[in-house]
This record gives C-alpha cells, structure tokens and sequence, in this order.
C-alpha cells in the first residue's frame, strides 16, 4: 500500500452539524480538504464516511498518519 500525501501538518477544524455524514479525504490528493472530492479514483485509497452525532467542532487530521481515522490525534506532532 502506498502512503497518502500530507496537505497539511495540522488538523481541519470544521463546525460539524448534528446527523450529517462527511466523507474524509484518505489519499490526501483532494482539493476540498479534509473532503473527498473524488481525487482518489485509480488508487487504493477510499474516503472514510464519519457521521457527526453532535452539532460541534471537530478535528480531521490533515497529515493522513492518524490512528483515530478520520480524526487527529496529534500524529503530525511525533
């Protein structure tokens, strides 16, 4: 498996709505950030569909090497 790009070495901070779904870009290749926007067809990668359960801010990783998919978990910090 080859490994995503990093767009950024931080997380997205996005205002999340209430039972809405979005889909985490795993390749790290869309121009929608954290988003997918369908940059990953023709490889392995597959967007990761996440549904909010609250109306808050959340997290999404930026660096593509967290282990709390699709949220950061400070991997881009070691």
């Amino acid at each position: 498996m080859s490994d995503a790009v990093s767009p950024q070495n931080a997380p997205y901070a996005v205002e999340c709505e209430a039972g809405k779904t979005y889909f985490w870009c795993a390749c790290g290749k869309s121009t929608n950030q954290p988003f997918c926007d369908g940059s990953h067809k023709g490889t392995e990668f597959t967007p990761v569909a996440f549904k909010a359960e609250d109306s808050k801010k959340m997290y999404f990783c930026g660096c593509k090497k967290t282990e709390n998919v699709p949220l950061c978990d400070g991997s881009h910090n070691r």
